[in-house]
């Protein structure tokens, strides 16, 4: 005789209530903690996570993996600061061929194990050492300044530059209505495809509940400098990605393919274009976060990106995405991520040594996959 099993609504507290502890034990160790100050900070924190892991969910949900975007962090954004720093190049001019490389090298992965059928865990760890070889190289094991002195560095400003605060309430508003209108998309694409809905008082109170975590962030914000732009990046990223995955024909082959690679074959998807896309997408979310953690940094040094493979990946299984593929959401992700970037900022608030840092995002990792067995979620 089985268990029983909880019932699978639980599930859907859990986390808000793990995430409510972690805040309350944080604020009450360090009240700094809700400060304004510190609030803006754990933004442009949350966003360079959350960026990374909206990578990393594509690729999870075609049932593959990737080890080696922490180290292609640090090699990225090392590569533009040493030709910002080193070469005299424009800031603009470095963060173009950082992109452009990153989605090429990653593209270039994606093909090998696609096509030539060699398992993702194997190819990406041989990235992961690669990567964080030839980013070692290529700063020569040094600090590399992200700008040559300039302040208006583009590269500086990707996390030291903060909207007015009349233009971050705009901001805020207007991604409040584009969360609405994409929600009513959705909702009349379900119907129109005899799909089944969800009572209008749940998906009203689940919009509520998004649109006053949106408007939080400006109100919040604008007490200490403003929204940061890297905030704005994260929105963008976040949008593109749910538009991907929820109204196009990418996202929908995500899902099958995700779900069961044979099906989706015989149904006529082209798996090796569609898994590919996925990790050029995951390449150019490496650049971006890449520029962004070493622009945070101040300088790219041998330590950038280390172990944020990690995070990304805890985010997307916190977030409820299956590690087998085929299931998961943006806004799983994000809330994920955001887990993540609140237990980070804490342990740093309250100096917690590196050694129990790395214990308890394990601790954390672990503790998301076991509540997503027990409670309803993905089998082993």
């Amino acid at each position: 005789m089985k268990p029983s099993r909880p019932p699978s609504n639980l599930k859907h507290l859990v986390m808000p209530l793990a995430l409510a502890a972690i805040a309350a034990y944080f604020a009450l160790a360090e009240p700094a903690f809700l400060g304004p100050r510190n609030l803006t900070q754990l933004m442009i924190e949350y966003s360079i996570t959350a960026t990374l892991a909206l990578g990393m969910f594509l690729v999870i949900l075609s049932g593959q993996i990737d080890l080696s975007v922490g180290s292609g962090v640090g090699l990225i954004g090392g590569i533009a600061a040493v030709l910002v720093f080193k070469h005299g190049w424009g800031a603009p001019e470095a963060l173009a061929v950082g992109f452009l490389l990153a989605i090429l090298a990653w593209t270039l992965m994606g093909a090998l194990i696609i096509k030539q059928r060699v398992p993702a865990f194997i190819i990406t760890l041989g990235g992961l050492l690669v990567f964080k070889g030839l980013f070692w190289k290529v700063i020569d094991n040094s600090t590399i300044p992200v700008s040559r002195g300039d302040e208006d560095n583009l590269y500086s400003l990707l996390t030291t530059y903060y909207l007015p605060a009349a233009v971050g309430l705009a901001v805020g508003a207007g991604a409040i209505l584009a969360l609405a209108l994409l929600a009513a998309q959705a909702r009349r694409e379900r119907a129109v495809a005899g799909l089944p809905l969800e009572s209008r008082l749940r998906a009203g109170l689940k919009l509520l509940l998004a649109a006053i975590a949106i408007a939080a962030v400006p109100l919040v914000c604008n007490r200490f400098r403003g929204v940061p732009l890297s905030a704005l990046i994260l929105a963008a990223v976040a949008v593109t990605v749910y538009f991907l995955t929820r109204h196009t024909r990418f996202g929908r082959y995500l899902y099958a393919i995700g779900g069961n690679e044979e099906a989706a074959v015989l149904s006529g998807i082209n798996v090796p274009r569609v898994v590919i896309m996925a990790f050029a997408f995951m390449g150019a979310m490496v650049a971006v976060t890449g520029f962004t953690m070493t622009a945070y940094s101040g300088a790219s040094t041998p330590t950038v990106g280390d172990l944020m493979e990690l995070d990304a990946i805890a985010a997307c299984v916190i977030g409820g995405t299956s590690l087998k593929g085929g299931r998961g959401s943006v806004a799983g992700v994000l809330f994920g991520a955001l887990i993540m970037a609140t237990l980070l900022n804490g342990m740093t608030l309250l100096a917690v040594p590196p050694e129990m840092k790395f214990i308890a995002r394990g601790t954390v990792l672990a503790l998301a996959v076991w509540t997503d067995v027990r409670f309803g979620g993905q089998r082993a």
